[in-house]
């Protein structure tokens, strides 16, 4: 496992390739940064925000989506520090006082999925909900409500299942959908992961060229790999305690990026907040650019 060199986030989140720039990108939610790696160069640098940004997808022909404290916005990164960000869409009903939109990624026809929550995670509030967007339809009603803190959205090489978790610890539970890739709609909620009796909570995930799901064990010190269907198959060591998103990229999309949270525990006082580069075994699939 490498680690980004000068980086440390306080909650690193969102981690997404762009092949078109050859890049990694990724969010620092407090700071209300985006982050990018060059990996050609091996350079880092940030984007400042206005508002705090939860989750980034790339934008076809250049720029991120992302979803942020008030809404859903386009994303400019230019030669300046600071990002021009325009706001794209709310939810009709508003996000509401203490919340904010949290994990989110493009399906395969590059409509952007992403997600809210109460961002008091002890109130244990089951207020959010998961919305989709596309620029011919704007933004829809919620598909899935009752969240806690929505999280690991991904989606089969194929497009046909969307997975969804929710990372809480009263939840723990990752649900699986039958996708319908032509309107966007999911259907079929069912159970596909419980890991209310593993150490570690499922946040931000990723699928694999074999159809397989990857998803963060948040407090646990690792990720997990779960076939598609259902079965842990493999449980990967990490050095930070509290991983929080996983993403393939890279070239030959065999690079698995992870991002992570600071736990404040001395035992992760080195990897607490590292974003990590490693090279798991198997492929990726290629990320469609939001409006592709």
């Amino acid at each position: 496992m490498e680690r980004v060199s000068g980086v440390s986030c306080t909650v690193g989140e969102s981690p997404t390739w762009s092949a078109a720039d050859n890049a990694w990108y990724w969010v620092d939610i407090p700071a209300k940064r985006v982050w990018r790696l060059d990996a050609s160069s091996g350079v880092s640098r940030y984007w400042d925000n206005a508002e705090m940004v939860a989750c980034v997808a790339a934008k076809a022909g250049g720029g991120l989506i992302a979803g942020m404290e008030t809404g859903i916005f386009s994303l400019e990164l230019g030669a300046e520090r600071g990002a021009k960000a325009l706001k794209l869409a709310t939810p009709a009903s508003g996000l509401g006082e203490g919340m904010r939109f949290n994990d989110g990624r493009c399906d395969r026809q590059g409509r952007f999925w992403a997600g809210t929550m109460f961002m008091d995670m002890g109130a244990a509030r089951a207020v959010g909900q998961l919305y989709r967007y596309d620029a011919a339809r704007g933004i829809s009603a919620p598909f899935v409500s009752e969240l806690l803190t929505q999280n690991g959205t991904a989606f089969s090489p194929d497009g046909r299942t969307m997975y969804l978790s929710d990372s809480h610890p009263q939840r723990r539970m990752v649900w699986a959908f039958d996708y319908d890739i032509a309107d966007g709609v999911p259907s079929n909620r069912r159970v596909f992961a419980d890991l209310t009796a593993e150490v570690g909570r499922p946040d931000g995930a990723a699928v694999d060229a074999e159809g397989c799901y990857w998803v963060c064990g948040n407090d646990g010190g690792y990720i997990f790999r779960f076939t598609p269907d259902g079965k842990l198959d493999r449980k990967l060591v990490v050095p930070m305690l509290k991983p929080s998103m996983c993403a393939f990229g890279g070239k030959d999309l065999d690079t698995l990026m992870v991002t992570s949270i600071v736990s404040g525990k001395p035992e992760d006082a080195e990897w607490g907040g590292a974003v990590a580069l490693l090279r798991p075994g198997v492929k990726g699939v290629a990320e469609t650019p939001f409006g592709a």
